[in-house]
């Protein structure tokens, strides 16, 4: 069993999210109208069960023809039942299983199917570029077509993802817990400042500055954003030659090319110590070398602190040779063997909140207490 569900198994039956909640309330419905479900990439281990649950006997497996296919060994009719897929190295067989998990779910009566994906895939892809497509959009019609009836996720790249959905979804925030990490494990951190790597990630280290009392720097330049989501990038000329404008007269303006200037930081770092706040940390570059602008700029110490750390390729190795004292991320994606190659990678467990987010969803409780002092630019 993957170490997010141990423990959000583990904390939906031994540790309330908040003190104030009662132990007696939870689960309050009758526990045989409660179903987990998941893979076998989440399901490592199909001996292990929940105290007091066990759970749902699915069985994922490949067939000669690489197919997947899913057996759920238990009635699910008329069951609340609660699908939980992180993603692995191989994401696209991972949404596949989720799917698949899903429409048998559907196809077996249950009277609910809630989705946890802590991360979303493909939600980087939310904004169409070049010739491509809004890949996001697909994900969320097939998981609606397949049979969601609610989705559970942790800080989409995009808030806006939410509307591609017809079904309700709670997107989660893994910010109260990294700003936790932050005041116990960094123990001069009133000596910090919030780095923002580029312009777009401003709004990020804003939030995060203000709820620290601390001050924020911006990193602006030719180094930045080698993968901006705000290009458009369709430069071809048209396939078909134009034979003239409307009207003689008419000429449409066109916009001037954008040149960037010279990398620069926007706020004093020196003599501080730096921290890299945003959502994912995938390819490493940008984030390398923002380690190094900082560097020459005078913090003597820099942290890299994200939701999702997907840690591409060779991103441990980069991450242990580059500037960058400690990567901190939370355990949506299953990191162990990176963090065996890089000491420097850090985990923050978020499992609690998705755990009592679970609890409240199932009881038909109130969501508002996870989202409080949440911004509109959080």
């Amino acid at each position: 069993m993957s170490s997010i569900l141990r423990k959000i198994l583990q904390e939906h039956v031994q540790t309330p999210f908040s003190p104030c909640l009662n132990p007696a309330r939870r689960l309050s419905r009758t526990r045989t109208n409660f179903r987990w479900v998941s893979s076998n990439r989440t399901h490592l281990c199909s001996e292990s069960v929940w105290t007091g649950l066990p759970l749902g006997a699915a069985f994922t497996f490949c067939i000669v023809s690489v197919e997947t296919r899913v057996q759920i060994q238990e009635s699910v009719r008329g069951k609340d039942v609660f699908v939980i897929q992180t993603v692995s190295k191989d994401v696209n067989t991972t949404i596949m299983e989720m799917l698949i998990m899903v429409y048998a779910c559907r196809t077996s009566c249950a009277r609910s199917i809630t989705g946890v994906l802590p991360y979303f895939p493909y939600s980087k892809q939310c904004k169409m570029r070049k010739r491509g497509s809004i890949v996001s959009k697909l994900m969320a019609s097939m998981m609606c077509k397949a049979g969601l009836t609610h989705l559970i996720t942790m800080d989409l790249h995009q808030k806006e993802i939410q509307g591609f959905f017809n079904i309700p979804v709670d997107n989660l925030r893994a910010s109260p817990f990294l700003l936790q990490y932050i005041q116990e494990e960094i123990p001069d951190y009133r000596n910090a400042v919030i780095v923002a790597k580029s312009p777009a990630s401003a709004k990020r280290a804003q939030s995060f500055a203000e709820r620290l009392r601390l001050g924020i720097a911006v990193i602006h330049g030719e180094a930045q954003d080698a993968e901006s989501d705000q290009v458009d990038g369709r430069h071809s000329p048209p396939t078909v030659k134009t034979t003239g404008a409307i009207h003689p007269s008419m000429e449409i303006p066109l916009l001037i090319p954008k040149e960037k200037p010279p990398i620069s930081v926007v706020g004093d770092v020196g003599g501080r110590i730096a921290i890299i706040v945003d959502d994912i940390i995938d390819d490493v570059d940008s984030f390398v070398a923002a380690a190094e602008t900082l560097k020459e700029r005078g913090a003597y110490k820099i942290f890299v602190m994200a939701t999702h750390g997907l840690l591409s390729c060779e991103a441990p190795r980069f991450i242990e040779e580059s500037a960058i004292d400690e990567v901190v991320v939370t355990n949506t994606i299953p990191h162990e063997l990176q963090k065996l190659q890089c000491p420097k990678i850090k985990t923050v467990d978020i499992s609690m909140i998705l755990s009592e987010a679970i609890r409240r969803i199932h009881n038909g409780e109130s969501m508002s207490y996870l989202f409080r002092n949440i911004g509109v630019d959080d």
